[in-house]
Parts: structure tokens; C-alpha cells; sequence
């Protein structure tokens, strides 16, 4: 997205029940940097998808380990069987237990034997080591995983890196490991300057606006590929504090005449609603989902987005967000999209409807950057990062 025409190549090998955030944050991201990202698994062809998983903290239930979720159905665009692994930079392995049994699978194997034999970049996060341990690739290499798998990568003979937190990662050569998608920021940008790539005007604020079932995707990809870029993110929410968290929700299309919906991720907010300085920030960030429902009610809300709007900073809203926009009337003479059913909404608060066809089409309207859904997120990072002065060059 960020240049015309991508000018690096990655695969993404994927499986079923991957965990969620950790196939798509990188996958979206990076196209939104301007790379190209080929999405496969053995066994499938493009247009198949792979279930996922939503790997949470069984803290918050009091569990010794993580908890495991249904996820997003995550749509492949490359077949295994046709790719050329020559034609890509670099290779990116998402966890989950999709690892446990690609890691028996010989293509598999010789696939990422192929790109440690080339010297290219690998990256591989949570369960993900798994497989560069059945490829022999471990030997002597620093690395790191989610914490179970320190004996069986210290038995492939890797030199372990024991994590202080679930953000940490380790870079040694061309090969990049991090603990679980909590790493995604530091992950994903060591990823973007292995691969060459420079970043420019990042040292921006941006604020993003949280609710209850706010949607899983919605939130962590956008907030995640700012992260990575250098950005200073901060998510908060009404009527709750730094540390405290919102339940998402998993909109997904299977069949039915409308999205389903199932329990995501728990959402860590980084700062206090009460007592924000709006005008400390660059640009305000409006996920979709269920909470703009409830949050267009709110004059605090409805306060804050005016005061962005006012100011002529960028906003970017997504799916649903744009029923606050509507309630703020911010909306009168502006051209924007939406989900489609919201389009009501956005009609009757005075815009130009600009329909999303197809649904990741993303629009930008001086200082306003809307989408209709999470499958735009490529294209709705990259406005935005146009809008702020914000640059991936290779």
C-alpha cells in the first residue's frame, strides 16, 4: 500500500487453528508498509481458509495456562503447491497449534530449509520455532518462543533466550523469534528493517477509541502496525483506567445473511479515559464492532471526536465507528463509507455515501479515512499513514 508497486515479498505459512492476531497482524501490516504478503498452506489452495485460534491469558479465569478460542476464518490468497520460494524475502511462521503439526510435514520443512539455505529472512513467533526446530535450522542460533517450548528448543540445540516479558523478541542473523503476539510492535518492525526497509515521520501520537465488544481485528491490527512503525498508540475507554481490559468481539462472514459473532481476545487498554489531553495527540483511531453502538451515547465521546474533527486532525473509522461520527455531526458534507449497514447512519448524518465495493475498499476525505471493514485494514492503515507523514521506503 505504501508504494504503488511492492518491492518486497513474503510468505506467510499458515495452518489450521494458527492463532488468530498472529496470522493477520503481520499479514495486514506489512501489506500496508507496501509488501507484498503471499498467504498459504500446504494442502489448500488460495481462496480456502484456515480456522484460528484466540490464544488469551488464562490469568483472568485463574488458569495456569492460556485459554483457547474459535478465531476469524483467515482466507488464504496463494496455493502451497505453486509457490516459487525463490521469489520471496522472507518467510513468517505464526504460532499456535497449527505449528505442532506442520512441523511434521516434509514439504513444510523443506520450505523453510530452503530459505535458511538462501540466507533470507525467517521470523517465527509463540509455537512457531517448532518447525525451524524439526528443520534442523536451531543449531546454535539465539532464539526465543512462548515459554513452553524452551525444552524442546534447548533439545534442537538452540541457544534459548529466556523471555522477561511476552513482548520480548530475539534478532541473531537473519532470523527473528518472538514470545506471543503481545511482541507483534518490535517483531514486525525488526521484520520491515531486515528486509530494508527505512522509516520515516513516525514520532506521531495516536489515540484510539475502545469500547465492550469492540471487534478483535479492529483494533489490534491497526494499533499493532502503528506500534511497529515507531508510533506512540495509546487505547482508552470510558469510564475505565489504564490496565483494565474490554472483551472483543470475532465479526465473521460463514454463510449467513449477516456477520457472526464470537468471544475474542481481551483488550488491554494502555491509558485512563478521565483526564485525557486530547490535543496531545496527531490522530484519533475509531474501531468497528458492537461498542460504537453504545458509545455514540456518550457526550464525553461525542466531545472528543468534535474536537479531532474541529481541529482538522486525522481520523480514521472503521465499520460500525462511523455511528459515532453520525451522532457527533460530523459528518454533514463529508464524502465517507461504512459497513453497508450502517449506511444509514452515514446518509442521514448529512455525507455522501461511497460504496465499499468491493468490502476493503477504504476511503480518504481530507482529514477523514473510513473503511468498511476489517479485510480494508491494508488499505486503511496506509491512508492514515499518509495523512500523518508517515513512510516505509525500500
Amino acid at each position: 500500500m505504501a508504494n504503488c508497486k511492492p518491492q518486497k515479498k513474503v510468505l506467510l505459512l499458515c495452518g489450521d487453528y494458527m492463532e488468530d492476531y498472529e496470522a493477520m497482524v503481520p499479514f495486514q501490516s506489512l501489506q500496508a508498509y507496501g509488501i507484498a504478503v503471499d498467504a498459504v498452506c500446504p494442502g489448500k489452495k488460495a481462496g480456502d481458509y484456515c480456522r484460528t485460534t484466540v490464544g488469551d491469558s488464562g490469568a483472568y479465569h485463574g488458569y495456569q495456562t492460556y485459554t483457547e478460542k474459535p478465531g476469524h476464518n483467515f482466507s488464504l490468497n496463494a496455493t502451497f503447491d505453486e509457490v516459487d520460494f525463490s521469489k520471496y524475502d522472507a518467510l513468517v511462521i505464526p504460532g499456535g497449534r497449527a505449528p505442532e503439526y506442520l512441523a511434521i510435514n516434509e514439504s513444510v520443512l523443506n520450505c523453510a530449509r530452503q530459505f535458511s539455505d538462501s540466507g533470507k529472512l525467517i521470523a517465527a513467533i509463540c509455537h512457531g520455532p517448532l518447525i525451524l526446530a524439526a528443520a534442523g535450522l536451531l543449531k546454535g542460533r539465539k532464539c526465543t518462543a512462548y515459554h513452553a517450548l524452551r525444552p524442546v528448543l534447548i533439545d534442537a540445540g538452540a541457544h534459548w533466550i529466556e523471555p522477561k516479558t511476552m513482548m520480548d523478541c530475539v534478532s541473531d542473523g537473519n532470523l527473528i523469534t518472538g514470545v506471543i503476539y503481545k511482541a507483534h510492535p518490535e517483531y514486525i518492525q525488526l521484520v520491515v528493517k531486515a528486509l530494508g526497509g527505512k522509516i520515516a515521520g513516525s514520532d506521531k501520537r495516536i489515540l484510539f477509541l475502545c469500547g465492550d465488544f469492540m471487534e478483535d481485528y479492529e483494533v489490534t491490527v491497526p494499533l499493532q502496525s502503528l506500534q511497529a512503525l515507531g508510533c506512540h498508540v495509546d487505547a482508552v475507554c470510558p469510564k475505565k483506567k489504564a490496565g483494565d481490559f474490554c472483551p472483543t468481539a470475532v465479526h465473521d462472514f460463514e454463510g449467513d445473511q449477516t456477520y457472526t459473532e464470537k468471544p475474542g481476545h481481551n483488550f488491554i487498554l494502555t491509558a485512563s479515559y478521565e483526564g485525557l489531553d486530547a490535543s496531545s495527540y496527531d490522530a484519533l483511531v475509531i474501531p468497528g464492532g458492537r461498542s460504537p453502538e453504545y458509545l455514540a451515547l456518550d457526550e464525553t465521546v461525542i466531545a472528543l471526536v468534535k474536537k479531532f474533527m474541529q481541529s482538522k486532525k486525522p481520523v480514521a473509522s472503521i465499520c460500525h465507528g462511523q455511528q459515532i461520527l453520525a451522532a457527533a455531526g460530523v459528518l454533514k458534507g463529508r464524502k465517507c463509507t461504512a459497513y453497508p449497514a450502517v449506511k444509514l447512519n452515514v446518509v442521514l448524518g448529512g455525507a455522501t455515501w461511497l460504496e465499499p465495493d468491493p468490502i476493503d475498499r477504504c476511503y480518504t476525505d481530507e482529514n477523514l479515512v473510513t473503511g468498511a471493514a476489517w479485510p480494508g485494514h491494508p488499505q486503511f492503515v496506509s491512508q492514515l499513514m499518509a495523512l500523518l507523514g508517515i513512510r516505509v521506503s525500500f
